[in-house]
């Protein structure tokens, strides 16, 4: 799934945003923050979907923050959630998953690393109350399951296309500020701005005709996923 977690650090101090999936990258990220000699002060999920809200006994017991709606979602579809990980996911792993506090438009000062302001913009694409994380210093924006050069513009569960598109919206001026875009899938980039273009134009050209020249469309990866966008434009025309 080319699953990228993003570490913000500051001297000794370290904000972790959406931790790996499996096991072992858990793992291999706590090793690797115990090698830096990094302290975990705080995390951050972008929404509520199972590889976005895990952690792991070594990153520690700091506070871990989302978006007021992830936070309720990663209580409230948490039997779902455990069930995605699937029946060998580790017990312990399992029941650390969206262990999440609600937080507003501000990651608390005691999380933010030193060096780094972080700006949070919430928004319905892709998942009720997903958040990006805009680092202004830096000219970062941390995407979320938006903006990937890999995985297909995913207006899934509930099927709001409306509202992905809202997001864009809700992304273009950070996009527009952004040197560096970081997703949750694909590869980090410095095309913010080709990446927001090619999504529009790939809901537009679905809705319109049900069909995209979109590279990532043929990617057997995105072939469900490209199905039920198919399906969606069929039942909107």
């Amino acid at each position: 799934m080319s699953t990228n977690s993003t570490i913000v650090v500051g001297g000794a101090d370290a904000l972790l945003v959406d931790p790996a999936w499996m096991p072992d990258e858990l793992e291999a990220i706590a090793a690797e923050l115990d090698r830096r000699q990094l302290r975990v002060v705080g995390g951050f999920a972008t929404h509520a979907h199972q590889d976005h809200l895990l952690w792991h006994p070594g990153l520690g017991d700091a506070p871990r923050w989302a978006s007021e709606r992830t936070a309720s979602l990663s209580v409230s579809e948490r039997d779902v959630l455990v069930e995605f990980l699937g029946p060998d996911f580790p017990d312990d792993l399992a029941d650390r998953m969206g262990r999440v506090s609600a937080i507003g438009d501000v990651v608390p000062e005691q999380s933010v690393p030193d060096g780094s302001d972080v700006e949070l913009i919430t928004h319905d694409g892709h998942a009720p109350g997903h958040t990006a994380l805009w680092l202004p210093r830096q000219c970062v924006l941390i995407a979320g399951d938006m903006l990937s050069d890999v995985e297909l513009p995913l207006p899934f569960y509930p099927d709001d296309v409306a509202a992905y598109v809202e997001a864009l919206d809700r992304l273009e001026p950070f996009v527009r500020q952004a040197r560096v875009v970081d997703p949750g899938h694909g590869t980090v980039g410095h095309d913010a701005m080709t990446r927001l273009d090619r999504d529009r134009r790939y809901l537009d050209d679905m809705m319109r005709s049900g069909a995209s020249d979109d590279p990532r469309a043929t990617d057997p990866a995105m072939a469900d996923a490209h199905a039920h966008m198919a399906e969606i434009a069929a039942r909107g025309r």
